[in-house]
Parts: C-alpha cells; sequence; structure tokens
C-alpha cells in the first residue's frame, strides 16, 4: 500500500510569532534584509545577494521589463517569464539593463525626416516623452537634437510634417561627455535646470541620456540592486525544452540570474538541464531550480543537479488548481520548514549554503513575514505584484472599482504547456492555472514599502537584526481556530462598514 505519513500539511496562517527581547539595537536603520540568491560555501560567505528578500514570480501576468525596473530600484529581482519567444525574453532583459545608475541608454529615437505622426506612434509604444533626434534615428549615431512633448501639440499641429521643423537642435543643448560621473552629470542639470542631459562621445554620436527624475529614482531609492557595472539587478527564468539556445541569448543580454521553471523541479529532466548548462557556463551564471516540496527533493536539486537556490512550493499560489487537478502538492508552512532544516543539515555536513525561495502561498504581508521566520531566505510573490500598475496588464473598470487581469502559467491563456509534464503532445492537456482578475493595487513602491516596514517592525519585536538571526531565533506557535477569531475585530463595528450599510 502506500506510504502514509502521519502529519498535517500546513499553512502560514496556522502560525504566529513569539516577540523576543527588543534592545536599543533593534532600529528599522540598523535591520538589514540581505539575502543570498547564489550558494557559497561558508569559508566565503554570501556572494551575490538581495537587498530585500523579495522577487516576483515569471508570469505573463506579472514580471515584464517595467516591473522587473521597479523592483530592482527597492532592492529586489524580477524574473522575467519564459513563455515566450527567446528574442522577446532576451529584449525585456535588455531593457532593463539599459539602466545603468542614471545613465539610460535611449531606445526613443528618430531621424529628422520622421514625423510627428512617427513621434507619437514610438511615444505610444515606449512611454517616453523625450526623443533623440540622430542623423540615421540609430541610438548611438551622431545627436541633431532633442524633441519632447513641450516642443509640438498633436492636437494643434500637422502630424505629417517632419520633426526637423520642431526638435530643439543640438547648439541650444548642454551635454555632457563620455567619462563624466553621474555627479557631475546631474549638477549641470541642475545648473541649466533642464529635464535630460544627454551624453555625447569626442565625435558628438549619442552614447546615453541622464535625466533628472532618474538622479532623483536613486537618490530615494538607496537599496537599489545592481551589477558590478551599476545596472540594474534583473532575473529570467528558463524551461527543460529550449534551455541552452534560451540561456545563450539571456545572458548575452546580461541576465544577472536565471531560474528553471517547472511546477514539480524533482526529477530527470531539470537535473539534466541544470547540469548541461553549468557544463557549458561553469559557476559564472546563478541557476536557480524547484519547484519542490520534500527534504528529498531538495537535496536532489542541491546535490546532484548543483543549482544555487531552491524554490519551494506546489499548489499554493492564488490562480494554482494542481492540488485540485492532480493531488499534488503539500501545505506551504510544512514546505518550507522541511525543506530549511534540510538546507540547514546540508550546510552542516558540506559547508555549502543554498538558499530557498518560498514560492507561492502567500496572501498577505503577514505570511510573507512567517515564510522568512520559518527559514525561506526570500520569498518570490505573483498576485502581489499583478495588482500593480507596473504588471504588464491593462487596467479595467467594472462597477466602479479596478482590476487588472491576472492567469496562472498553466492556464491556457497562458499556454506554456513546457513547464507541466502531462502528456507527449506540447499542448496543455487539462488546465493546471485560472484566468481570473485581481484588485488594482496602485504603485508598486508605495505596496512594497508598506511591506518592507511591516517586515522590519516584526523582526524588532523578536529582537533580531538579519534574516539569518530571525531564522535563528525566532519562536512560532501554532493557533487554534479560536485564536483566528480573537485576532480579528469580531467584537466592534469598522466605520467604513457602518457608513456602506447606511447608503
Amino acid at each position: 500500500m502506500a506510504i502514509i505519513l502521519d502529519e498535517i500539511s500546513r499553512t502560514f496562517q496556522e502560525y504566529l510569532l513569539l516577540p523576543g527581547c527588543t534592545t536599543t539595537e533593534h532600529t528599522h536603520d540598523k535591520i538589514s534584509l540581505k539575502a543570498p540568491i547564489q550558494r557559497y560555501h561558508k569559508s566565503e560567505g554570501m556572494k551575490a545577494k538581495l537587498n530585500i528578500p523579495i522577487v516576483s514570480s515569471a508570469m505573463q501576468a506579472v514580471t515584464g521589463s517595467k516591473l522587473s525596473v521597479a523592483l530592482a530600484r527597492k532592492g529586489g529581482c524580477g524574473f522575467i517569464f519564459c513563455s515566450q519567444s527567446i528574442e522577446d525574453q532576451a529584449k525585456m532583459v535588455r531593457q532593463v539593463k539599459e539602466h545603468k545608475a542614471g545613465f539610460v541608454e535611449s531606445d526613443s529615437n528618430l531621424s529628422p525626416s520622421a514625423t510627428l505622426a512617427d513621434v507619437i506612434e514610438l511615444r505610444n509604444k515606449t512611454g517616453h516623452s523625450t526623443i533623440a533626434i540622430t542623423e540615421d534615428g540609430g541610438k548611438h549615431s551622431k545627436l541633431l537634437g532633442l524633441l519632447t512633448s513641450k516642443d509640438f501639440w498633436e492636437f494643434k499641429d500637422d502630424l505629417s510634417k517632419p520633426v526637423s521643423e520642431y526638435y530643439t537642435p543640438s547648439e541650444k543643448l548642454i551635454f555632457g561627455e563620455v567619462g563624466i560621473s553621474l555627479q557631475e552629470a546631474t549638477d549641470k542639470l541642475w545648473q541649466s535646470k533642464k529635464e535630460c542631459l544627454p551624453i555625447i562621445d569626442k565625435n558628438g554620436a549619442l552614447h546615453s541620456l541622464v535625466f533628472r527624475k532618474d538622479f532623483y529614482d536613486h537618490k530615494t531609492n538607496p537599496d537599489e540592486l545592481t551589477d558590478d557595472k551599476k545596472k540594474l539587478f534583473v532575473g529570467a527564468a528558463l524551461n527543460t525544452y529550449d534551455y541552452m539556445d534560451r540561456a545563450g541569448s539571456l545572458i548575452e543580454a546580461g541576465v544577472d540570474v536565471m531560474v528553471l521553471d517547472s511546477s514539480d523541479g524533482y526529477g530527470e529532466w531539470q537535473k539534466n538541464a541544470a547540469l548541461e548548462l553549468r557544463e557549458e557556463y561553469g559557476s559564472d551564471i546563478i541557476l536557480g531550480g524547484g519547484n519542490v516540496v520534500t527534504a528529498e527533493a531538495f537535496r536532489y536539486l542541491a546535490d546532484v543537479a548543483k543549482v544555487d537556490f531552491v524554490k519551494v512550493g506546489i499548489g499554493g499560489g492564488s490562480i494554482c488548481i494542481t492540488r485540485e487537478q492532480k493531488g499534488i502538492g503539500r501545505g506551504q508552512a510544512s514546505s518550507v520548514m522541511e525543506v530549511a532544516k534540510e538546507r540547514d543539515k546540508y550546510f552542516q555536513e558540506t559547508g555549502h549554503y543554498i538558499p530557498i525561495c518560498s514560492d507561492g502561498g502567500l496572501s498577505s504581508d503577514t505570511q510573507i513575514i512567517i515564510a522568512l521566520a520559518m527559514g525561506a531566505d526570500f520569498v518570490m510573490m505573483g498576485r502581489y505584484f499583478a495588482m500593480t500598475s507596473e504588471s504588464p496588464t491593462p487596467k479595467i473598470s467594472h462597477k466602479g472599482r479596478v482590476y487588472k487581469p491576472y492567469w496562472g502559467e498553466g492556464s491556457n491563456r497562458a499556454r506554456n504547456w513546457q513547464r507541466y509534464s502531462q502528456s507527449s503532445s506540447k499542448t496543455l492537456t487539462f488546465e493546471e492555472g485560472v484566468d481570473a482578475y485581481v484588485p488594482y493595487s496602485g504603485n508598486m513602491s508605495e505596496t512594497l514599502d508598506v511591506t518592507v516596514l511591516k517586515l522590519k517592525s516584526t523582526m524588532s519585536n523578536v529582537g533580531v537584526n538579519s534574516l539569518n538571526d530571525f531564522h535563528k531565533n525566532a519562536k512560532l506557535v501554532r493557533v487554534s481556530e479560536m485564536t483566528l477569531v480573537e485576532s480579528g475585530t469580531g467584537s466592534v463595528e469598522q466605520l467604513d462598514r457602518i457608513l456602506s450599510e447606511e447608503k
């Protein structure tokens, strides 16, 4: 007969943290949220790391270049989805890597013969209001001038006219030369009261642009995550089919970290892909694997497949129905606790630390905190980011409320058959994800700032200043059904509810 484990599959909602002693040293400014994203030996210490322990899911409705840029600026990492062409995924990675400590490679360029109609089309495509006018319309050809939304009025001007009649010529612009520091560039912007400073080489060719707004973004995001060249940090997903070609293009585009994206990573397909990638690229790449829910599966990916980090979770996502469809999965709390225990055991035995990522089953800031307390090095979320203005989907209004579309990679809409081993046919025979809508939450930065603040506040209550100490010193207790009732606000009437009923 089948092996029956005498345990209950637990969720994060079933636990609460006990407070520890908070000293004067446990203040928010002294709490570090840095988390490893690459395996390391105890003799070396942490290598690549996140500045906050939060990454976004590699999903069509979640992570494009816009969200990846916004998340890297806050200290996390976006994982761009692989259920698209290799060319399109690599293009998204390049769009993120174009951001370099305030120096931005211009991807909105036109020749002087282009029309105002071309300008509007390009502006709608990129969202950029500043367009570089170059000799041949290339991003690195001779700069002739700049055209901004202030130079013409689309509702009054003749859109068939060439931009040569409207742009501000180069002799009226303030320039910086290649080699100028960001501080020097921003000083020029401040002194000239300009919004944009073109950076040119000795031949007058456009190199990059520095924007006043970008400098403000850098100054207001001290946790910004960058590579060794000061370009924003970005991740991308791989499948187990075209992984060699896809990885080559992503690496060429500048990707910082990749993950083998599978609903169940405990198998030879993922092991073979990981080992082949290691043979080709060695330790130069950061490669994650998953997903798993048991100690044995973690050890398989860490010890046999040699991955850098392991994703934990099967069937816990808000739009995932794998458990319902196939009876496969495990409560996310139970999964994280078992895998974290095995990770620590593996570290003691080998000296190699393999970070783990809790993926799925996180429906609130509280549950993010509990997942990290239970041992997750960082968390991956889909719904959390799908609700924000930076996710790739359009806003939809219904009955006075605003929503955003959100669908699983296992849904027919995603057509991501490579992620699921269902049959020999290159299609989804049945769905393991749903197509839905989530309420619009607004700007990601504001949402994430609140989450980070809650995490630091909790760590202060527990009496720890790092995630490593959080793992070691956190004390959790199981809660009863009545504890959950007691935790709520059932004995009082909330004002918004009263006003709603009066209407």
